[in-house]
């Protein structure tokens, strides 16, 4: 028969046909909805994070290809947005698909939800937002007035690295039916404003504004509006015979039966062919792991699958529901069971509500999670210890086996004969006297594959507490689920009280065995979890009973019974306090505005072009990377002999191929391009295979056989840096008054280090490059994802021995950067450009995400070593301090990163005397590079670690401590710079009384005395961030402005557009300069023909210095201008324009910006390297489980001095966006290497950035209202960095509450920790009985991992 499949967008069919003519070289069950998308250059179809999957968010491999399927197959009325990475192209037979441009579009007319999460300000560098807004676009045509929870679950499964999800949250808000804010009080006040009995705070004189949007002037969601069903696919389904499916592609057959006999017969006929439903489970093995299936089976079709039936013994789910079904129909059946009866239910509906995001679980399926017997399946241990049967079927045989028997070795061997097929699993009513939970833990409480899991069953005897019967199966311990049989064997016809308990504990640890270097690491806290699952267990077990039988049962002490308590994602509920503009301030004079993003609309309608979106061009080629698997070997040789019989394979390029420069000498040690006779880093371009398509490169780049001759040392961490005198030069000292005799004058000496992890810079659109040769004068068109197109232009020109002006490099936005795109995207375009010199073709390379995360490197891991002195009252007087960065192989910027972790160190404090030395280690890893904040982030919390670790000391609260050092007037920095402190006192004293600090800490303080395994904490952390270059010459910026006959402006400056507003901000200039209305003027794009010799966007200063060079522009132009204008006051710019033609005046403007002056002497250790300073203080209080490590985000209050917010908006969402990456900086993103030094860590299901889930439930944002004047532009600052060090607020809430944890227990409160805070350093941080009993390695063998 013929398959058929509708986009939204134009209503086009595809035929079967079509579909095989999509597949092109690579087989159909490689073939997703994204191929034709791309074809049909559906342009809100983007590569982004690449691992699809089942059990964490496993995003897409297009993430922004989020699309609303409808299967009329199944006679769903139902829509479901799904990833179209794990939708083979076959398998959309009979589905209407609606992508991101089929429901609006700026030429037509935009959705209602594209304009609300555009003018709610909700997209920044947009790569993520198409997605954003399927996800609740599928959800109201569902429910066209939903509630919040199900605007946050269908959100969930997204992710944004630039926003912090606020904006976007509050703009799909206004689509729900219950008030989200109740601003409509009487007082006109906000609920957030009284949270926990706070005062609310006073309108100072109504020039406060709280709203960065009217939701009045949003359209009305009109669903009579909304697309149809295609009746020709309607007709389909109900007239067409059923037939089976077949797809043939150039490997790989796809086969679609229609029931359950056929189905049978297929699989007798291919035993070893899989069964595809949701491809969550196939579709990554074959991209990543390279699995080859000939045959693929999809029984989608097969109703016998899709079974629901309720009986009085329980509920039979067919194989193939999805689990969003599942979730439903469990949930239904909670509300009409009794109690009693629903048990099990509850718990695998406790499970499935934070398995994978709403897209994983529409198309994932319920059978697939059980027959992949993956440890990290969070359903397997529940359906274990429920007694759960799983109906199996072949053609020989029906069987019903218990579902405990497929993990009855321990193993994960397959109980099911490689014939037959798992039909449906009955899941059994609980009963009297039976007990069932499930626990997990993982790095994110949603959306991330748990840690360790666990499904506990009870049944008592009738009447009384004594054991009858007893299950415990575990997950994330072993190689599949894991079943404590040894343990309940003993447990049965006990009484269930502690001493049951304890030696349930002990046997559990000798039992489930996990060696030192199991794979997964985290052994000590996965014994951990073992146990205090247990625990939980037995609480929640132990109140069940004491509810039946209150006199036969022990107490629960009060202050246990918050161990219970699971935390559960609130909606978050925000406000956002700014200054309005002055009343004298014309109206169409937008500066001081929350204007809505330039590209805003375009983001979210999908019209935006990102670099991959560049349609081909005329012999087109790809280009994949082989690199280094070695960490420090010579070559040997290097054979592409096999690569170059691939089909499609043009060439493979490599050193010898490089007209010019390969390596690039800054430093001592150079930046290279491809290796040259040795690696020094696993994941080093080592050579590149070019061909006719994407899959055909890749495939042929894994034919390259390289061998290698080890070469010593491997240095891979910073202490063993250390210890073989590996750095990279020079060194770095600051040193300022006299530390060792302020040594000897102080009442305290204090001595530690803190370790700080890395971070991935996880942008959503990865490094993209394609490069068009032009045919003559060996000219070159270049257009890249990097924040410095002329470094691009300057080191491919250096490289291929040509002139810069053959060179010409554009860009037109990037989906985000934080430091990521400078020299390694440069050095990418040189590989690209010496295949396409070669070649004499277009060349395009699109890195994947594993690739990308693998050799790009990221932020420095460092260690911090100190030496503090200090006085009986916390006064710090001396301070000597060594940090430790490693830099990797290649020096990058990591020099320049050491120099401002030594000037940024004191953030706010004034310390009379110190002694500072910073060292960037050379070793065998990727080289480490440039990152949002810039060594701030961790020469900043070395500092503030050593301030609370002295409050420790002294007895005092952190904050005490914090307001004695700070810098109170007038003074000198260490490096000779004046500081004027007025507003960081006023940003400190503002943020104690929004946040209501002291109130807040009493709070805390009373509930950590009434809970014992529940802990609060409460942080407030002061800031001081330093703007500017350091030096004059990277402070350059220029601009041109074009007028054109009609009035017109089109306008350009340096500056590269990554998400930060850069360009909305240089029109609102240019409107407030020329008086012109911002729709008039359009910016094209950023590009080295039009503005030479730019500066790279960085280090939070875009604003400050394009702005200068607009300005400058405008104003010239203006001048001109001025004679007309006054001749004609009452004209158009039409008008002005066409006079100043006919009289021959230049339309075209130039300006420039030289550059603050900024100088530093490292010799002298002094000099003025920064323009002026941005003050900050943050308030984060947060709730830490002390059985899991587990926290929970409640409040945060920012109050920031920016100046004159050019865009309020804009602004408020760099603070909020910088502070959500902070908090994953310093509590979440953990990278792990192997020892043998490749990257473990290399995509989100194993690397975890925050998500919707982490936001703080009250989340507030004051901009302080300017009392000091600055150089930058209309006195605005330029703050895009100095929100990210907020994030640490977090990591000294958390301590405060692990601290409080460890007075209880009677331990020491002045102790150390590390970076990144995660819930397994909280958990051990906690320590108690359960952490004492875990059984220490008597022999340690090779750790699985190791941290740089």
């Amino acid at each position: 028969g013929k398959s058929q499949l509708t986009y939204g967008k134009t209503h086009r069919v595809f035929k079967a046909k079509d579909v095989q003519r999509y597949s092109l070289e690579v087989s159909c069950a490689n073939t997703r909805l994204g191929q034709p998308c791309l074809a049909s250059k559906i342009w809100g179809d983007q590569v982004s994070l690449g691992y699809p999957g089942l059990g964490a968010i496993h995003h897409p491999d297009k993430q922004r290809r989020v699309i609303n399927a409808k299967y009329i197959l199944l006679y769903d009325p139902s829509h479901y947005s799904a990833n179209a990475c794990l939708l083979p192209l076959c398998s959309l037979y009979g589905c209407a698909v609606i992508t991101v441009e089929g429901i609006g579009s700026t030429k037509t007319r935009i959705h209602p939800v594209q304009e609300r999460i555009a003018k709610s300000h909700g997209s920044q560098c947009g790569f993520c937002t198409p997605g954003m807004v399927m996800s609740v676009y599928a959800l109201l045509r569902n429910t066209t007035e939903p509630s919040i929870e199900q605007i946050t679950e269908a959100l969930a499964g997204n992710l944004c690295r630039c926003t912090g999800y606020r904006p976007i949250i509050d703009g799909c808000k206004t689509f729900c039916r219950e008030s989200f804010c109740c601003s409509s009080k009487e007082n006109g006040g906000c609920c957030l404003d009284e949270e926990d009995g706070l005062p609310s705070l006073p309108n100072e004189e109504g020039k406060v504004c709280t709203a960065l949007f009217s939701a009045e002037e949003f359209q009305p969601l009109d669903p009579t509006q909304e697309l149809i069903f295609p009746p020709e696919l309607m007709r389909m389904a109900e007239c067409q015979a059923a037939k089976t499916l077949v797809f043939c592609g150039e490997r790989t057959t796809w086969i679609s039966p229609v029931n359950l006999k056929e189905l049978l017969e297929l699989k007798a006929k291919y035993p070893l062919a899989p069964l595809v439903v949701g491809n969550t489970c196939v579709g990554p093995d074959v991209k990543f792991k390279g699995v080859f299936h000939p045959v693929i089976i999809s029984p989608t079709r097969v109703l016998d699958l899709h079974v629901v039936r309720h009986s009085e013994k329980g509920l039979l789910l067919g194989a193939a529901c999805s689990l969003t079904l599942v979730k439903d129909v469990l949930a239904n059946a909670i509300s009409k069971l009794p109690a009693e009866k629903s048990k099990i239910f509850h718990a695998l509906l406790q499970q499935l509500k934070t398995l994978a995001g709403q897209q994983i679980r529409n198309v994932a399926s319920f059978g697939g999670n059980i027959i992949s017997r993956s440890p990290t399946s969070d359903i397997n241990p529940v359906l274990a210890v429920g007694n759960c049967l799983l109906n199996v079927a072949s053609q020989k045989r029906t069987r019903c086996i218990p579902v405990s028997d497929l993990f009855a070795d321990g193993l994960g061997n397959n109980t099911l004969e490689p014939e037959e097929i798992l039909v449906s699993v009955h899941i059994p009513h609980s009963s009297k006297g039976e007990f069932v939970s499930a626990f997990r833990q993982a790095q994110r409480r949603e959306n991330a594959l748990p840690i360790v899991n666990a499904g506990l069953r009870v049944l008592f005897e009738d009447g009384c507490d004594t054991v009858k019967d007893i299950s415990i199966f575990y997950g994330g311990v072993g190689s599949t689920t894991l079943a404590a049989k040894q343990t309940c064997q003993a447990l049965i016809g006990r009484p269930w009280n502690e001493q049951l308990l304890d030696e349930a504990c002990r046997s559990l640890l000798t039992e489930i065995c996990l060696p030192s270097s199991a794979p997964g690491g985290k052994v000590e806290y996965k014994r951990t979890l073992i146990v205090s699952f247990m625990f939980k267990f037995y609480l929640e077990v132990l109140q069940a009973l004491k509810t039946m039988y209150p006199s036969r049962s022990p107490d629960i002490p009060e202050n246990y019974l918050s161990a219970l308590e699971p935390f559960h994602s609130k909606i978050p509920q925000s406000i956002q306090m700014y200054q309005d503009v002055a009343p004298g301030q014309l109206a169409q004079d937008p500066v001081g505005r929350p204007v809505m993003h330039q590209a805003g609309l375009k983001h979210a309608t999908g019209e935006a072009i990102y670099c991959d979106d560049i349609r081909a061009v005329d012999e087109e080629l790809f280009l994949a990377l082989v690199t280094s698997s070695k960490a420090h070997a010579k070559i040997v040789s290097i054979d592409a002999s096999e690569a170059l019989k691939m089909p499609g394979v043009v060439d493979v390029v490599s050193v010898q191929d490089v007209p010019a420069t390969n390596e690039f000498y800054n430093y001592a040690v150079p930046d290279i391009i491809f290796a040259r006779e040795k690696v020094t880093c696993v994941g080093q371009i080592v050579c590149a295979v070019v061909a006719d398509s994407e899959v055909h490169a890749k495939q042929a780049a894994a034919k390259v056989n390289i061998q290698y001759e080890p070469e010593g040392p491997v240095i891979l961490t910073i202490e063993e840096a250390i210890e073989h005198n590996s750095f990279f030069e020079p060194l770095r000292k600051l040193e300022s008054g006299d530390v060792e005799e302020a040594f000897k004058t102080v009442d305290h000496i204090l001595e530690g280090e803190i370790l700080i992890g890395g971070q991935q810079h996880f942008y959503m659109e990865t490094q993209s490059i394609l490069v068009v040769p032009k045919g003559e004068d060996k000219e070159m068109d270049i257009y890249a994802s990097t924040q410095h197109p002329a470094f691009v232009q300057d080191l491919v020109a250096s490289c291929l021995g040509v002139p810069s002006n053959r060179i010409m490099c554009h860009v037109k936005r990037i989906g985000g950067a934080f430091g990521g795109k400078l020299l390694k995207t440069s050095l990418l375009a040189c590989v690209t450009a010496v295949a396409a010199n070669k070649t004499g073709r277009p060349v395009r390379c699109i890195l994947d995400r594993g690739t990308d995360m693998l050799l790009c490197g990221g932020r420095h891991p460092a260690i911090g070593k100190y030496k503090v002195g200090f006085m009986n009252n916390g006064r710090i007087l001396a301070m000597d301090a060594n940090v430790y960065v490693n830099g990797g192989c290649t020096p990058d910027d990591s020099i320049l990163v050491i120099e401002i972790v030594l000037l940024k160190m004191d953030n706010a404090y004034h310390i009379p005397n110190v002694r500072l030395c910073a060292c960037a280690c050379k070793t065998n890893m990727p080289s480490n590079t440039a990152f949002r904040g810039f060594g701030f982030p961790q020469g900043g919390l070395v500092t503030e670690a050593c301030v609370t670790r002295v409050a420790a000391r002294c007895g005092l609260l952190p904050e005490q401590v914090r307001e004695i050092n700070m810098y109170k007037e007038d003074r000198l920095t260490p490096y000779k710079q004046k500081l004027r402190p007025q507003n960081l006192l006023r940003c400190w004293n503002e943020c104690l009384e929004k946040s209501a600090y002291y109130t807040r800490k009493a709070a805390v303080n009373e509930f950590n005395k009434r809970n014992y395994w529940k802990k609060k904490g409460i942080a407030i952390i002061p800031m001081k961030f330093p703007v500017g270059f350091c030096t004059r010459v990277l402070g350059q910026a220029a601009a041109l402005v074009h007028l054109y006959t009609d009035g017109s402006v089109l306008l350009t400056h340096g500056g590269v557009e990554m998400g930060q507003g850069l360009h909305t901000k240089m029109i609102q200039v240019a409107s407030r300069e020329l008086k012109m209305p911002m729709t008039n003027i359009h910016f094209c794009e950023t590009s080295t023909t039009t503005v030479p010799n730019a500066c790279g966007s960085v280090g939070s200063m875009g604003t400050d210095v394009n702005g200068m060079a607009v300005k400058d522009a405008c104003q010239t132009l203006l001048k001109r201008l001025e004679p007309i204008i006054s001749q004609n006051p009452k004209g158009s710019w039409k008008d002005w324009a066409k006079e100043a033609f006919e009289q021959s005046i230049n339309l075209s403007a130039t300006g420039y910006f030289r550059g603050y002056e900024a100088d530093f002497d490292w010799e002298r250790g002094e000099g003025h390297p920064f323009e002026y300073f941005i003050f900050g203080a943050v308030c984060t209080e947060v709730e830490i489980d002390c059985l899991t490590g587990d926290h929970k985000n409640a409040t945060t209050d920012i109050v920031m001095d920016i100046g004159c917010s050019i865009n309020p908006a804009v602004d408020i969402g760099q603070i909020e966006g910088g502070f959500i990456q902070g908090l994953g900086l310093y509590t979440m993103e953990e990278i792990k290497y192997s020892p043998e030094g490749l990257l473990y860590t290399r995509g989100p299901d194993q690397y975890k950035i925050p998500a919707v889930c982490d936001i703080p439930e009250r989340f507030s944002v004051s901009l302080l209202a300017s009392s000091q004047s600055t150089t930058a532009i209309y006195s605005s600052k330029g703050l895009g960095e100095s929100g990210l060090f907020l994030g640490c607020s977090v990591f000294f809430a958390i301590w405060d509450a692990v601290a409080a944890a460890r007075r209880e227990r009677g331990l020491s409160g002045d102790f150390g920790l590390n970076c990144p805070l995660t819930p397994e350093r909280v958990r051990m941080a906690c320590v108690d009985q359960f952490t004492e009993m875990i059984p220490k390695d008597e022999k340690p063998t090779r750790s699985w991992s190791i941290s740089l």
